[in-house]
């Protein structure tokens, strides 16, 4: 599948809301007006003393050592345009805040493996902060570190995943932002596109929980409006063309969410999905620039950057990332995204969506 070169962008504002959408001791009666009144004074001015004393003493315990570098990890699951974006932002954001850093970049092409074995090694290497991009990394990082606060990004839902006691209240060491996408909205963009589809199939990578909570979300949405779902689902990328090639005929669209398993092969679902006039709405927009139809979707970059403020809290402020609530990015910061070279393809009318 050639990669389109004509890709509509907009942002479109409010048309969702993402949510899933901060004594002493006394005198004796005998003591003079005047000796009272000295001694009140003493103590307010000592209190005072004590008061500035100790609110230097959190100011310099928050703020960073003059030309302090920080040692940051940083764990990618696998490498595709929406965990990419992620990991800039996030980098741009510590950038933006004059943070000096000594990065630690490591990518686990998709090997769940390889995130305990890099989580190992960044428990014992003392960094100062590590990032977690993607659920199977932060899982792996959140089983291995307890010591040292991890950010975690590109994760739909963190508390249901297990990687914190609450999204609002994570009450550990772990926190970070959630990339749950508008999933309601995404298929009503397909019925837009596909007003005469009756049957969906839902893809996505068996072994991501991330994506299972997306297509538990996705069914009830396409049962809301008055269609069929099927799932179809693969354990790795090996078996990507051959369950998107079962589709055909069983099914009169796709809908893939952000599942980093299909993200990555994208390439390869476009081209049996358009080859057999199967059109695809993503879950995010690089897998619409991959091949896919159309999306409505959040910035990824916004999302990382995002991330990166949570970091420059906890570097230079002293936060706790225990007190930190998962965060979200707003309704005006989804996109909608359509490949009009994949439109031509399939013969579809974008238009309605202009």
């Amino acid at each position: 599948m050639k990669k389109s070169s004509k890709i509509m962008s907009l942002v479109l504002a409010g048309a969702m809301v993402l949510s899933m959408s901060a004594c002493g001791s006394g005198k004796s009666a005998e003591t003079s007006a005047a000796d009272t009144t000295a001694a009140e004074t003493t103590t307010a001015e000592s209190g005072a003393e004590t008061s500035a004393e100790e609110t230097k003493a959190e100011s310099q315990a928050k703020a960073p050592a003059e030309g302090a570098v920080y040692k940051i990890g940083i764990l990618q699951l696998t490498q595709h345009p929406a965990l990419d974006a992620a990991n800039e932002g996030f980098i741009k954001a510590l950038d933006d805040a004059g943070v000096r850093y000594d990065l630690d970049q490591q990518n686990a092409s998709g090997d769940q493996s390889v995130c305990q074995t890099v989580a190992s090694k960044f428990a014992n290497d003392g960094k100062d902060l590590i990032l977690a991009i993607a659920t199977p990394a932060a899982q792996a990082m959140a089983g291995a570190v307890t010591d040292t606060p991890v950010l975690i990004t590109a994760v739909t839902d963190p508390a249901e995943s297990g990687l914190v006691d609450t999204n609002e209240v994570p009450g550990g060491n772990v926190t970070g932002t959630s990339d749950l996408t508008p999933v309601a909205e995404q298929i009503d963009l397909l019925q837009k596109v596909l007003p005469d589809a009756k049957k969906i199939g839902i893809l996505y990578c068996s072994a991501e929980s991330n994506s299972e909570i997306q297509a538990q979300m996705a069914r009830e949405a396409i049962a809301a409006a008055g269609m069929e779902s099927q799932d179809f689902t693969v354990s790795s990328s090996n078996e990507i063309q051959t369950v998107v090639q079962s589709m055909v005929g069983k099914v009169d669209a796709v809908y893939a969410p952000t599942d980093n398993t299909i993200a990555a092969g994208m390439t390869t679902v476009a081209m049996v999905a358009n080859d057999n006039n199967l059109p695809v709405i993503c879950g995010e927009s690089g897998m619409v620039n991959s091949g896919g139809l159309a999306t409505y979707g959040i910035d990824y970059f916004q999302l990382g950057y995002m991330t990166g403020q949570q970091a420059v809290k906890i570097l230079t402020e002293g936060a706790s990332p225990a007190d930190m609530p998962i965060e979200y990015l707003k309704a005006e910061n989804c996109e909608l995204t359509v490949n009009e070279e994949t439109a031509q393809t399939l013969g579809i009318d974008v238009s309605v969506l202009k």
